[in-house]
């Protein structure tokens, strides 16, 4: 079934099936399949929310099903949770690559849609957390201990989403500070056409990641299904 672009028979048959010494093959099956989901529409918070959510309830059934113990369910819904992470990691990474080329050509940080993009990405991890615990509640039965000791232990140890949220945003405010003592400003109208794009350019700096964060240049975005 696939459900907000992520195909969920693929991987509730992997986590099924899956043995203690394959969690790493599943951590890297979960971010490949998290970020191709991400791709798929416009990068907004909803969108981000749905796919967590898709991809927590692939991976609970999957581990349902499992005959592995419950010691080996956390670490294979541990790989799960790094996986998830490792791509919205690339999601931050490329809402910064776009804001950068804003901030870039005069928009400034008190811009309303600007607030909110950074806003968006500093609640970043908690959204991240909030879904993923939703969605293991959820699953409830013999899953449910297993997920809340997953996230538990990476609340402690902190995610890679949110490390990267937050030198994103101190590197924009550095960049934004340095555009305001060049005198460079974009007026109101040209900040607010330009932000109007925002979604979509995260998109195309998602897919096209290497070329984006390497030519400093806006990715062409194609239109996004919304």
């Amino acid at each position: 079934m696939l459900k907000a672009g992520v195909d969920q028979d693929a991987l509730i048959d992997m986590f099924s099936k899956a043995s203690a010494q394959q969690s790493e093959a599943l951590r890297q099956a979960v971010s490949q399949a998290t970020l191709k989901a991400l791709q798929g529409r416009e990068l907004t918070l909803s969108h981000i929310r749905s796919v967590l959510k898709s991809v927590t309830e692939a991976a609970s059934s999957g581990a349902a099903r499992s005959a592995l113990p419950a010691v080996d369910l956390e670490a294979l819904l541990a790989k799960a949770f790094e996986g998830m992470d490792a791509a919205l990691l690339k999601a931050v990474q490329a809402q910064r690559a776009a804001l950068q080329q804003f901030v870039g050509q005069g928009v400034e940080l008190n811009n309303k849609q600007m607030k909110g993009a950074l806003a968006n990405i500093e609640k970043m991890e908690d959204v991240f957390f909030a879904t993923v615990s939703k969605a293991a509640e959820g699953a409830g039965g013999a899953i449910e201990r297993p997920w809340a000791q997953v996230l538990e232990a990476m609340k402690i140890k902190g995610t890679g989403t949110g490390a990267q949220a937050k030198a994103s945003l101190e590197t924009l405010v550095s960049q934004a500070h340095g555009a305001l003592r060049e005198g460079r400003a974009a007026g109101l109208r040209g900040a607010q056409a330009l932000m109007d794009s925002y979604a979509a350019l995260v998109s195309g700096v998602l897919i096209g990641m290497s070329e984006g964060l390497q030519s400093g240049k806006p990715t062409a975005a194609k239109p996004r299904a919304k």
